[in-house]
């Protein structure tokens, strides 16, 4: 009898613990997890009225949540759109997951292109945190022009790095939350944004030119090809014309991957 009291009283006390050891949750991080779950299953992007009322929750409260997660960067809303997306946030943590091999495979033939008719060093970017991570690089084998860049880069100065601050909105809010970007940087990134390019006059390297388009996917940007060469090779005019080459390749491939 007393050897199955003191069964009974350690059976009771590991319950008791694992009950103690049961996390203590969040509920406003419950309800942002839930948020994104829900805008994912309908296609990446959902109404107010379709979110609070999976959730069985009053629009009010999905709404500040909305408002929170957007100033993060991971949903965001279009201009014309009252829908809110998935935001670049989330798509590069996705990223980071492990899609890199992928989109290096998909993007390849186009960065051979552009080597081709360049003559320059091509190299693929994508968003890392708050710098830019180079996932693939194809040079012309001139050793002249081999202009390999860095495994990571910040975002403000470098081609690639203005492309992701123009297009990729939570990038930017969220950079700009931890940092201040001076004036001259916000006026590049604005140029960029009318453009649809960018451009680098030896900024990040002495000597050397870049220059940087966007590549989108279901319409985000979620990588950026750039071009680089010694400045005496590529002087601005000339990476305008390849700026528009660069964008018209990417173009074709994009119809072709419809």
């Amino acid at each position: 009898m007393r050897q199955n009291r003191g069964q009974n009283a350690h059976i009771y006390s590991r319950e008791r613990s694992a009950v103690e050891k049961t996390p203590r949750l969040i509920q406003s991080i419950e309800r942002s997890a839930a948020i994104l779950e829900i805008i994912a299953q309908k296609g990446g992007h959902a109404r107010l009225q379709e979110i609070a009322g999976t959730l069985g929750l009053g629009k009010t409260t999905v709404h500040n949540i909305l408002q929170t997660l957007d100033h993060l960067g991971y949903v965001q809303r279009r201009q014309g759109d009252v829908r809110y997306h998935l935001g670049g946030r989330i798509l590069n943590l996705a990223r980071i997951a492990g899609d890199d091999n992928a989109l290096r495979a998909r993007l390849h033939p186009v960065m051979t292109a552009i080597a081709r008719d360049s003559g320059m060093t091509v190299y693929l970017a994508a968003p890392s945190g708050d710098e830019a991570a180079y996932l693939e690089v194809v040079d012309c084998h001139d050793p002249a022009v081999d202009g390999r860049p860095p495994l990571h880069e910040q975002l403000e100065g470098s081609a690639v790095g203005l492309v992701f601050l123009a297009f990729v909105p939570g990038l930017r809010k969220r950079v700009m939350t931890t940092r201040e970007l001076d004036v001259d940087t916000l006026t590049r990134i604005e140029e960029v944004r009318v453009k649809g390019y960018a451009i680098d006059i030896e900024a990040c390297r002495p000597g050397w030119n870049c220059v940087a388009i966007p590549w989108r996917e279901k319409g985000e940007v979620r990588a950026s090809i750039g071009l680089t060469g010694p400045a005496a090779r590529l002087p601005h005019a000339r990476l305008v014309r390849l700026g528009w080459m660069m964008m018209r390749h990417v173009e074709r491939a994009a119809v072709q991957q419809c």
